[in-house]
């Protein structure tokens, strides 16, 4: 099985190339949430995490399905387990952290990671001065180079393959970017305590056409409307600030606060990027 969350669809498109290459199950983690997250692995199945990193480390949201989940197997050895990360960018310290909540899980088995990878996507993330969605071409560049790497990845998880070393396969090539510890901590302890919230976002209610897509595609369910009613966002303390709610809204009808405003928007296969 694949635990997978995404909110723009970088993630999502990622755990199904990997699905369509293993014939494994794909599993929505705010899905999950709703439910009791206890799962059991059949002997010789696969355990992989799909996630996009969010302020250079583990999204919240997975934190929360990290301690909530049981995990279970009939099979004599533990499970070959796996983690794909997405970015925009670089990823700094997010594996390291990932790995320590994981050997956190509650499971009878012994939870070790044996390969992982990131894979630039195209950049979702538009809440700072200066950060802004990639260009069509850059985009498609992108998800090129990305096929091609998790075409890679899938190879060698389909025949198993095992770090010597002591470390995951894969784990020096990790996009970690300059000072990735300085991101994932200081950096990182900004973006959760001062970025992530929806304060900020709001509705031009003369673009908003009351479609209800925001609030179907907020993963965390902090929006209240639906069809013939403007979005309030509920101030519950469960916003990621994954922008899923501005990247999908079809008239750029929400910004935040001010720094949104005559920026990009972006989710997977938003636009055409392949000829027929």
């Amino acid at each position: 099985m694949i635990f997978y969350f995404s909110s723009t669809g970088n993630s999502k498109w990622a755990a199904r190339q990997i699905a369509d290459s293993t014939g494994d199950e794909l599993i929505s983690i705010p899905e999950a949430l709703k439910g009791h997250c206890q799962y059991e692995l059949q002997a010789g199945e696969p355990l992989g995490f799909v996630f996009p990193v969010h302020g250079w480390r583990v999204p919240r949201i997975v934190g929360e399905f990290l301690k909530k989940v049981r995990l279970h197997t009939a099979a004599p050895s533990s499970p070959y387990c796996y983690c794909l990360l997405t970015a925009g960018d670089s990823v700094g310290k997010t594996m390291e952290r990932f790995r320590k909540s994981l050997s956190e899980i509650q499971a009878d088995f012994n939870m070790q990671l044996s390969l992982v990878e990131t894979v630039v996507m195209p950049e979702s993330y538009v809440g700072l001065p200066g950060m802004v969605t990639d260009t069509p071409e850059k985009e498609r560049k992108k998800i090129e180079a990305a096929e091609k790497k998790i075409a890679a990845f899938t190879e060698r998880l389909n025949r198993r393959v095992r770090s010597v070393g002591g470390q995951p396969e894969g784990w020096d090539g990790l996009v970690r970017g300059p000072i990735p510890g300085f991101f994932s901590s200081v950096v990182g302890g900004f973006f959760v305590h001062q970025l992530i919230t929806d304060k900020p976002f709001h509705v031009d209610p003369d673009r908003c056409v009351k479609c209800g897509i925001c609030a179907n595609v907020c993963p965390v369910d902090d929006i209240k409307g639906g069809l013939g009613s403007e979005p309030v966002w509920l101030h519950n303390g469960k916003c990621l600030t994954c922008f899923a709610c501005y990247h999908h809204c079809p008239h750029h009808a929400i910004e935040f606060g001010r720094r949104t405003q005559k920026k990009g928007q972006y989710f997977f296969g938003r636009r055409k990027l392949h000829k027929d």
